[in-house]
């Protein structure tokens, strides 16, 4: 299916020019959220996004915990493109799939320690409900410390905000996932 506005796929400005040039280097192809949205925007905008991603390393919580937030939200919300670079990720750090192919059955699985487990029970709650259960809030508090628990906040706001772009837009995947595979094999 189409995107609701077509790719640019020539940007004007020189800013553009590179972050299309870096962005093919470094994933094979121009990722279609940059040809649809971040090139009709100031360029700040495009910044802003690349400082959500430079704000992630920043973080205490491991990348594993990170991708698993991030990959969550973006399932529950059904944004394909985002699974797909969140799923080029684990490809990419080596990080176990079978964990990641489990998320839809995270609850059952004996895959996720009981601290993944209230952490994914508090992300799925806040993003299908915008609200939590003190008792959810409590069962993750158990595991992780203020600091972790503010970044978890962050998590799952800031792939809203990558979700909705990209939902609103109609963007879908750009396969990076079986490019990734087609490059190792």
């Amino acid at each position: 299916m189409d995107t609701f506005l077509a790719p640019v796929e020539q940007p004007k400005s020189l800013m553009m020019k590179l972050a299309y040039y870096f962005t093919r280097k470094q994933f094979g192809k121009v990722l279609a959220p940059l040809k649809v949205h971040a090139v009709r925007l100031p360029v700040a905008f495009g910044m802003f996004y690349g400082k959500v991603n430079k704000l992630d390393k920043k973080l205490t919580l491991s990348n594993e915990t990170i991708l698993l937030v991030r990959q969550q939200v973006a399932r529950l919300n059904i944004c394909l493109f985002c699974m797909d670079i969140a799923r080029w990720e684990v490809i990419r750090s080596s990080m176990d799939s079978a964990k990641f192919d489990a998320l839809p059955d995270y609850a059952s699985s004996n895959l996720f320690t009981p601290a993944e487990k209230a952490l994914l029970d508090y992300t799925t709650a806040l993003t299908q409900h915008k609200k939590v259960n003190p008792d959810t809030f409590s069962r993750m508090a158990m595991f992780y410390n203020e600091t972790q628990i503010c970044e978890v906040v962050w998590l799952i706001a800031s792939e809203h905000l990558y979700n909705m772009t990209n939902i609103g837009l109609n963007i879908h995947s750009d396969m990076l996932c079986d490019m990734r595979r087609r490059s190792q094999g």
